[in-house]
């Protein structure tokens, strides 16, 4: 009974005995590409639990109600509700339903979140389905604050530092994609190939996707070792049914991590990413996004939000297709391995 959450018109006064207030509007900010908003990137919900705990656990504030307020920004009130959500579900263990209903209570309503292009936007992703996004990442591993490193996130998410983030530990890390050499264009900087051989080497990264068009000879990958694969589709597009297949091909018997890229490694990048997700996971098309945004903001764009719903249940049947002969082909193993134990005989000496 000591955390609350409100929305205020104005800031509440200080001193009270028994009441702690604080807000984080202006100190967690999103940073968008076009019309997009949020919800806030992993290291801002790494930094509001570690803050949050701070407060919860502080001797000063044993006594009082702690209470996470907003103010009239709707958007900001929706990147706030998404952060004190997302810590009773990391947090105090709450189930994301339960947690949505609380965020919910007097009868308020939230912006839905958006992808970032400019327009009318045909495809809301609710704050439900990022408390969903959080809870299966729990549940699969993928999250886990006691190993996540925040400033190794906030160092690489940098266009000057790679412009790389992983989706899944150890299996997947989407990045901008390398050109023929390292030079700042448009005071953006753009990063050769090798830039990212000892992040990759020391992180066990065993293949390269390519999805836009060849800016580098992948010679340079190859030659250092790496597989590597192109799978062009048109920026902004989604992937035909031939390169979905190919790349979870690839996926599937790759020896070690992929790194995937397009031109940004946000919108074709994250669909492809996303296709494998669902696929073995059985993540929503909605959670999907939502992990993916949550960890790389700005990803999967436009149509291709549309494209993952329509392949959503073809690709959770091709999960469970794919679930059921690798259990099949374990209990086969597992009867050769007993059969021969029957021949094995124990001689006294």
């Amino acid at each position: 009974d000591r955390l609350y959450f409100a929305i205020l018109c104005q800031k509440p006064k200080s001193g009270a005995a028994n009441t702690h207030y604080f807000c984080i509007d202006d100190e967690l900010v999103y940073e968008n590409f076009y019309a997009d908003f949020g919800p806030l990137n992993l290291a801002m919900v790494y930094r509001y639990c570690c803050k949050l705990n701070k407060k919860l656990k502080s001797f000063s504030l044993i006594r009082k109600k702690i209470i996470h307020y907003t103010g009239f920004d709707q958007k900001k009130q929706a990147n706030a509700a998404f952060l004190i959500g997302s810590y009773a579900i990391i947090y105090l263990r709450e189930s994301p339903e339960d947690v949505y209903r609380l965020i919910l209570a007097g009868s308020v309503s939230y912006l839905p979140f958006r992808d970032a292009s400019f327009g009318t936007c045909s495809f809301h992703l609710t704050l439900l389905d990022c408390f969903h996004a959080i809870n299966k990442a729990l549940q699969y591993g993928f999250l886990d604050f006691n190993k996540f490193d925040v400033n190794e996130y906030e160092h690489y998410e940098r266009a000057e530092n790679g412009d790389f983030n992983w989706i899944i530990p150890n299996k997947f890390i989407a990045f901008s994609g390398p050109h023929s050499r390292s030079k700042i264009e448009n005071g953006y900087p753009h990063h050769a190939p090798e830039a990212y051989f000892p992040y990759f080497r020391k992180h066990k990264v065993t293949t390269i996707i390519r999805l836009n068009k060849k800016l580098y000879d992948a010679k340079r990958f190859t030659d250092a070792g790496f597989e590597h694969f192109d799978l062009f589709f048109a920026d902004g597009s989604t992937p035909t049914d031939t390169i979905v297949k190919t790349f979870l091909n690839i996926c599937e018997n790759a020896e070690g991590v992929i790194a995937v890229h397009c031109k940004a490694g946000l919108g074709r990048t994250g669909t492809l990413i996303a296709c494998y997700i669902m696929k073995h996971y059985r993540m929503t098309a909605a959670e999907t996004i939502a992990w993916i945004r949550i960890n790389r903001p700005g990803s999967v764009i436009g149509p291709q939000q549309h494209f993952l719903m329509d392949k959503q249940a073809e690709l959770w049947t091709e999960g469970d297709i794919f679930r059921a002969k690798l259990k099949g082909n374990h209990k086969i193993a597992v009867t050769r391995i007993l059969s021969g134990v029957v021949d094995i005989s124990i001689n006294d000496t």
